[in-house]
């Protein structure tokens, strides 16, 4: 009995995928519920099992080809049916190219070189003649390769370009700054990290700290959690926490809802989770959808100061950054403190700068004295 394998039913929004990689080929057994084929969307990558186990029969388009949902993909002959002898061709096998002995040539006009640019011209002349040079800058290989990659980019990578030049040039983007003295929270880190994660299961970063602020935050200026939807302004009354991981295939933004109502260990453990799902290619669609503001940490790659892009239709984001350690004035007195600066970016149409500002100082004072979180003060 043949099976037909098609697209599954694409998430909202998205039109049709691309055939990223086929794991199996004419002639290849499979077993049921074993992954066949991926599917990159604008959004997420897709995993196509097999429904049952047996003998790959067909397989209908190839990797790079665009499909859409319910379009067939493969035939599968149900059952325990072996696969084809070498001698039997596959029907999806191509010819593979037979070497063709090129004969030697004396004439040192015919080999290819790669003259270097710093030689003097008569010493390119001779290169080009083919004759010996004396000279040390010779010293470099005259045949060293140069070789170029062309790679397409892929859908994620297409849809968070297009994305990302639609809130340029539609939103009036302004970036403000601050740092953060982190040595009362690290302080505090360190002193209950332990007991944290053995009650809890989950290891105490920074990250929840910041998504705690940043809803503190949000409260006081719900400027910062609307969004603009055509001429009205969209107040949100629930807090959508968007975090970027980055991974191989490119920036995610999966979003912690309601993180008012979430403890700093659940934030822990979803930021965890989703990193994973991240590196694995395994984050759904649901995963990304919504979200009123965005914390993005480019601290993680040692980045000292950046100006984070608005995640559409949001209206703000939040950059945390490096923490280093720099001497800062307290009291009268230099002291070493570590300092992170951190950057909201804002849309100047329904933000101002005031706002702005206050917002970035309202996080800044969460963080250097922690104990607002409880006295919520």
């Amino acid at each position: 009995m043949s099976i037909e394998i098609k697209v599954p039913m694409l998430p909202e929004s998205v039109t049709d995928a691309v055939i990223a990689k086929w794991y199996k080929k004419v002639g290849d057994t499979i077993a049921r519920d074993e992954n066949l084929v991926d599917l990159e969307t604008d959004k997420v990558m897709l995993e196509v099992p097999a429904p049952k186990g047996g003998v790959i029969e067909k397989i209908i388009v190839q990797e790079g080809a665009v499909v859409k949902a319910n379009e067939l993909l493969a035939i599968i002959k149900e059952g325990d049916v072996a696969a084809p002898s070498a001698s039997t061709p596959a029907q999806s096998s191509v010819p593979v190219p037979v070497p063709v002995p090129v004969p030697e040539t004396k004439s040192a006009s015919t080999v290819p070189q790669t003259i270097p640019a710093d030689l003097t011209p008569s010493e390119r002349r001779a290169v080009r003649e083919g004759k010996t040079i004396a000279s040390a800058a010779m010293t470099q290989e005259l045949s060293s390769p140069r070789t170029e990659k062309r790679v397409a980019m892929s859908r994620l990578r297409l849809k968070v370009a297009e994305r990302l030049k639609e809130v340029q040039n539609t939103a009036a983007i302004l970036t403000t700054f601050n740092e953060i003295n982190m040595k009362p929270v690290m302080d505090l880190r360190n002193r209950y990290k332990d007991e944290f994660e053995k009650s809890t299961g989950s290891r105490l970063g920074f990250m929840s700290f910041f998504t705690k602020a940043a809803i503190e935050a949000l409260k006081q200026f719900p400027a910062v959690n609307a969004s603009i939807d055509g001429s009205d302004i969209l107040y949100h009354n629930y807090y959508d926490i968007g975090i970027a991981i980055g991974s191989e295939r490119g920036l995610v933004v999966p979003i912690i809802r309601d993180a008012d109502q979430v403890s700093m260990a659940g934030i822990e453990k979803q930021i965890r989770d989703y990193a994973k799902k991240a590196g694995d290619g395994k984050i759904a669609m649901e995963d990304l959808m919504g979200g009123t503001f965005t914390i993005t940490n480019a601290g993680t790659y040692g980045s000292m100061m950046s100006t984070p892009i608005i995640n559409p239709p949001q209206s703000a984001i939040l950059g945390m950054h490096n923490i280093v350690e720099r001497a800062v004035v307290e009291n009268g007195q230099i002291v070493i403190r570590p300092m992170m600066y951190v950057a909201l970016s804002y849309d100047h149409r329904i933000i101002d700068g005031r706002e702005a500002v206050l917002f970035l100082m309202a996080i800044k004072k969460f963080i250097e004295d922690p104990a607002r979180f409880l006295l919520q003060i």
